[in-house]
């Protein structure tokens, strides 16, 4: 994967610090980081990064909401939204932006790297699907087919609505890699739910399979397990 072009947009210059080490820890170049609404911009759209980090509350009266909206509507960007809380105006944004993902304050290190890692894995997925991998291995011995999106046990098919195949599939992109709640809905719904909607999903997957490759980590989300995960 080539490196990654980051912009933090954050108007918390501690938080933006320490989201550019972690990033930068992963291979990323931060190519600048931004405290205001009408900046931010400007200088997304005359330097396209890859990749926004972008905070809700900034420093001037436009809010990164709506910054993400006016960027999105001139280049093509993953934008990654930094928020404390997440209600029905801002779920309404993210889908005029074309939103990739949430980061729900206080983030970790452990979040940012998933995030980071799930959002560019889309992108070398829709650049080179053909270095997808055809199968997957999960634990318990089933089988993802990743262009197929079936899921199959010793050659059969497991009989999955389309809502467990999307949740299925969106795990698979990245494998033991943990992914969030707000990822999970905002791909599987197009909307936030609540954790029992979510629970539900999971619950008749495991139904259907017998087996939890389908793992809860604890304050990040939820990750897909491979056959060689202890």
């Amino acid at each position: 994967m080539e490196t990654v072009s980051v912009i933090i947009v954050e108007d918390e210059c501690i938080a933006a610090e320490f989201l550019k080490e972690m990033l930068e820890e992963q291979g990323a170049e931060v190519l600048d980081i931004i405290d205001n609404g009408k900046e931010a911009i400007d200088v997304c759209i005359a330097k396209k990064p890859d990749v926004i980090f972008m905070d809700v509350m900034l420093r001037d009266n436009i809010s990164g909401s709506e910054a993400a909206v006016a960027i999105s509507q001139k280049i093509t960007t993953k934008i990654i939204f930094l928020t404390a809380y997440v209600d029905g105006e801002m779920v309404d944004y993210a889908v005029a932006s074309g939103a990739a993902a949430y980061l729900t304050k206080p983030y970790n290190e452990a979040q940012i790297i998933a995030t980071l890692r799930l959002v560019t894995a889309v992108n070398d997925e829709v650049m080179a699907p053909e270095c997808q991998p055809e199968k997957i291995y999960l634990k318990g011995g089933y089988v993802y087919l990743t262009r197929h999106k079936r899921l199959l046990k010793d050659n059969t098919e497991v009989e999955l609505g389309p809502k467990a195949l999307k949740l299925i599939d969106l795990l698979a992109s990245q494998p033991n890699i943990s992914i969030s709640h707000e990822q999970i809905c905002m791909h599987v719904w197009e909307e936030l739910v609540n954790d029992k909607t979510l629970r539900s999903l999971l619950f008749r997957i495991r139904q259907a399979t017998h087996d939890a490759f389908i793992k809860n980590v604890s304050g990040t989300g939820y990750m897909i397990q491979t056959e060689s995960m202890s």
